[in-house]
């Protein structure tokens, strides 16, 4: 709890858009509903608040946390990790801070979603198991250094948490617009140490940009070196200098735009990028439980990906077995084009038609593209609600 009205971090893989309920049980042992204020899946941090109302009601208290300055840790401060792990509350270990800027490559969650690319993370020896997510890790004082989020597998006292200063300005930013907005250009990038011909180069090397992407677009590609971005010299030689890198370009607005310094082929050149807004890969996901079928909204980067038209909005990742979609025959994979002659070109008409489909007692015509070919299908909808 970071404040006196109930705001609360935690992190994105334990509460997020697709939460039901939240229930938030305090250090006095009492329990009060929260809801979500938003979350941010690129770093793994979420944001709820409590119900103010019911906590006044009950009469009950709490104090708030204070957050310390995670740049300043050392390998062998020591720590406390704090949560649930296994179900076992107010359980808390110590430990040593075994390195402070620990780097991973930006790695899937359970869901999907793309997360670890904008920070390093805290490792520790505290024991962290399933169950301490989103609980802090604290200082001798009390000050919460970083959110706990993950754990090595198979492997003893290998923890790691989100540090503090990139938690606090992402729970932050949630807090006042409910989303953290970033740029986009479609660049990755990989430590210089890794081409041993430029030894003393200075930079980071592009991975890979993707394409259709605003960097592809304004010629960059897999193999240019990055030394300057708007002016300022960049140093990408080891991994764990990546995501400051990275950071930086996410924290222009998007439509503005970003002037790279690169080296192709023993050329410098100069290239202007205008920034798209940043947009997982993963869509929104509606289940339509009368049809058996779960869908995903198409987002910018699936789109071209799959080289779609900007019409394309819905996709099937899930038909439950004998339901009226697999009856249908429509599977995932599936793009969906019509329903009931009704253009679905946004998120909304999906709903819209479903909603009026279900108050009708006949069949519906759906049109699908599926491998780049239009097909039509008939969806049994007899003995609906009316």
């Amino acid at each position: 709890i970071v404040s006196e009205d109930g705001y609360i971090v935690t992190n994105a893989h334990v509460v997020n858009a697709y939460a039901e309920k939240i229930i938030v049980t305090l250090p006095c042992l009492e329990r009060a509903k929260a809801y979500l204020v938003g979350w941010d899946h690129w770093t793994d941090i979420a944001v709820i608040k409590l119900d103010m109302r019911e906590v006044e009601k009950k009469k009950l208290k709490f104090s708030r946390s204070k957050f310390g300055d995670s740049d300043k840790l050392k390998s062998g401060d020591t720590v406390y990790a704090i949560g649930t792990p296994h179900g076992f509350a107010r359980t808390v270990t110590k430990g040593i801070i075994s390195t402070p800027d620990r780097y991973f490559d930006g790695s899937l969650n359970e869901r999907g979603y793309e997360t670890g690319i904008f920070n390093t993370w805290l490792q520790t020896d505290a024991a962290i198991n399933p169950g301490n997510s989103g609980g802090p890790l604290v200082l001798e004082n009390g000050d919460v250094v970083g959110i706990n989020t993950l754990v090595a597998r198979d492997s003893n006292n290998l923890g790691f948490a989100v540090p503090a200063n990139v938690a606090k300005k992402v729970a932050e930013e949630i807090k006042n617009k409910r989303v953290v907005e970033r740029a986009y250009t479609g660049i990755s990038l990989k430590p210089l140490l890794e081409m041993d011909d430029e030894l003393h180069a200075e930079g980071a090397l592009v991975q890979n940009v993707d394409v259709g992407s605003p960097a592809a677009l304004a010629g960059i590609s897999a193999g240019d070196i990055i030394t300057d971005i708007d002016g300022r010299k960049i140093d990408g030689r080891y991994p764990e200098q990546l995501p400051a890198i990275m950071r930086y370009i996410a924290g222009k607005k998007p439509g503005e735009n970003i002037k790279f310094g690169i080296k192709k082929n023993g050329k410098k050149l100069t290239k202007n990028v205008a920034a798209e807004k940043l947009e997982s890969r993963i869509g929104r996901k509606t289940t339509l439980r009368d049809w058996g079928v779960d869908f995903r909204d198409i987002t910018k980067a699936l789109r071209r990906e799959m080289k779609l038209s900007q019409n394309a909005c819905a996709i099937v990742e899930k038909v439950k077995s004998a339901s009226k979609f697999d009856l249908a025959d429509i599977a995932a994979g599936d793009i969906i084009i019509a329903i009931d002659n009704k253009k679905i070109e946004k998120p909304d008409d999906l709903i819209n038609a479903y909603e009026a489909a279900r108050k009708k007692d006949r069949d519906i015509l759906i049109q699908v593209m599926r491998n780049r070919a239009i097909s039509y299908h008939i969806m049994k909808n007899k003995n609906t609600k009316k």
